[in-house]
This record gives C-alpha cells, sequence and structure tokens, in this order.
C-alpha cells in the first residue's frame, strides 16, 4: 500500500505529543532561528539586540535548528516558544494537535524548482528515473510543488516518488556537481546562487506554482507563549517591525550585518536583499489556499479559518 509521505513526519508528532511535558514558566524566551536570507529580520533583531532592549529582565535563548521538524519536536520537548517555518508545515503540526498558532509573517521570497537538464522545460518533461530535491516531505518546497503537479499533471502526488529529502546546502552542491539529482526545489540565496549558474534554469517558480502571491515564512508561538506571557509576546511583534523597519532605513549597516553573518560580498548581498519579491513584512498570505489544496488531497485532517491558526 502506497503511504503519503507525511505519514513518517505525522507519525512522529503524535509519539512527541504523547510523551510532550507542561511548559515551565520562567524568564526565559526561547526562539528558533535558521540560516537564509528569509530570516533577514530575526538576524538583525538578535544582532542588534532589540528584543533584549524591550526585555531586559528577561533571558532572550537563540536555538540554533536546521528545519522545521526540528522546531516542531523542540517546541513539543519544552524547548522552544516560537519558531519560524513555512505555512504547510506549521499546519501539519497543528492538525496533529501541536496548540500553537501563527503570530506574525516575516517574509516573501523567490522560490523555485531548478535544473541542469536543458530537456526538462515542464513537469512533464521529467523522467521517473529524475530525481529532486528539497528540504523534506511536508515543506512548503513540497506542498507547492503538489500543486503544481495537481495542476500540470493530473495528480497532486505525481512526482512523490522522485523526491529526495536534503538541507539546501546539500541540494545546492549535489546539482552543482550534477550529481544524484535533476533539480532543486530552493530558496534564497541558494536560488540565486544556481540561477546565476549559466548551465540552470527555472522550471517553475513558487508563485506559478501558488497561482497568487504567499508568505514564505511566518512565526508561530505555543498557546502557553501566548496566553501566559502577553509583555513577551507583544515585545517580540515590536522587536521584529522594528527589524523590517531598521533594514529599510539603514541598508549600509544592514549590509555590513549580514555580510558578516552569511559570509557574503555585499554587493552581491545587496543584489539578493533588491532581488524582485524579496519582502519582509508582518501579514500573512495564503493561509487559504494551502489550507484548501492540503485538505483536498489528505495533507490535513480538517479544514481552517484564518482566526484558527493565526493569533491576531
Amino acid at each position: 500500500m502506497k503511504m503519503k509521505p507525511t505519514l513518517i513526519l505525522t507519525i512522529s508528532i503524535i509519539m512527541l505529543l504523547m510523551t510532550a511535558c507542561g511548559k515551565k514558566h520562567d524568564n526565559t524566551v526561547k526562539i528558533a532561528q535558521q540560516y537564509g536570507l528569509a530570516y533577514a529580520p530575526i538576524q538583525i533583531m538578535k544582532e542588534k539586540g532589540f528584543l533584549e532592549e524591550a526585555l531586559p529582565n528577561n533571558k532572550i535563548e537563540w536555538v540554533k535548528l536546521s528545519n522545521t521538524a526540528a522546531i516542531r519536536e523542540a517546541v513539543l520537548a519544552d524547548n522552544l516558544d516560537v519558531g519560524f517555518m513555512g505555512i504547510p508545515p506549521f499546519l501539519i503540526a497543528l492538525d496533529n494537535g501541536m496548540e500553537w498558532k501563527m503570530m506574525t509573517g516575516l517574509s516573501s521570497c523567490p522560490i523555485g524548482l531548478v535544473t541542469y537538464d536543458d530537456n526538462i522545460k515542464t513537469l512533464k518533461d521529467f523522467t521517473s528515473k529524475d530525481k529532486i530535491a528539497l528540504p523534506q516531505p511536508g515543506s512548503i518546497q513540497h506542498i507547492l510543488l503538489a500543486m503544481a503537479c495537481e495542476r500540470e499533471l493530473g495528480k497532486a502526488d505525481a512526482l512523490d516518488n522522485q523526491l529526495v529529502s536534503m538541507k539546501h546546502p546539500d541540494g545546492f552542491q549535489a546539482l552543482t556537481a550534477k550529481q544524484d539529482i535533476k533539480a532543486h526545489f530552493t530558496s534564497p540565496p541558494y536560488l540565486f546562487e544556481e540561477l546565476a549558474n549559466e548551465d540552470n534554469h527555472m522550471v517553475i517558480t513558487g508563485e506559478e506554482a501558488m497561482g497568487s502571491e504567499f508568505t514564505f515564512i511566518a512565526g508561530a508561538c505555543t498557546e502557553d507563549f501566548y496566553t501566559n506571557n502577553k509583555k513577551e509576546y507583544s515585545a517580540l511583534i515590536e522587536a521584529i517591525n522594528k527589524s523590517i523597519e531598521f533594514m529599510i532605513n539603514n541598508e549600509d549597516e544592514t549590509l555590513d550585518i549580514l555580510s558578516n553573518l552569511y559570509e557574503m560580498d555585499k554587493d552581491k548581498l545587496k543584489g539578493y536583499l533588491n532581488y524582485e519579491g524579496m519582502k519582509y513584512a508582518t501579514d500573512i498570505q495564503g493561509v487559504d489556499k494551502f489550507v484548501d489544496f492540503m485538505v483536498r488531497n489528505n495533507y490535513l485532517n480538517k479544514s481552517y479559518k484564518s482566526e484558527e491558526v493565526i493569533w491576531e
């Protein structure tokens, strides 16, 4: 029997829910950070100390995690209050009992499926032997690819058997070496680096797959944090807004900070941050479309309205 690619993910979440302990209330605010240009406001917030300035009596703990599955597990293990991720993996966790909602948007950015094979112009050109790298089943890249497959190939899971889970850096290296995979569904800066290689081209963009604009990264927090830590919740929202405003009004210092963190040339970074489609904003777009698609294709067990998935 063929199983959904999110089955292992679902079982993992359920097992963690069975063993998760209650929140230990203290003055520590634990926030997950990840690498990538989509998370730039979080990096600015950390480096400038905006949250520490707003919460002088709190300890701010920045947790480095590699993917959204690790974020969910950390929340369930009581090692995290707030995490930033794509909307689809957030919804999958909510659907499996996670007591959390989204608190803010963070960024929208170009993402897409890149290949070096000149024979692959559309999804219909992939053969059964062509492997596609993306972060993990249930990731925003996976769900967007499934949306495109439903539209172009008639089945959302048409390419699921060809997916290979890879972290973005590994997927980038594999595509560059033209080994093991034929295509990589990725985000900045890896997307920009891949498209800068004349051997590569885009098969489909995230926006084409979705059919509209969408929030790429959003912040989510637990019900316990939202209910019992109103001061910290409000301070975090304000710090994110302050970070985005800082990036707009202080370009040179922003480039200094991020070029050091990302070990990237400042001129190249400036081009990336001004790339068409790169946007940092706290609004959340695309929830209804993601929910409708994921329910229709059994990635979610039930439907959700916006007020059920967003705190305010």
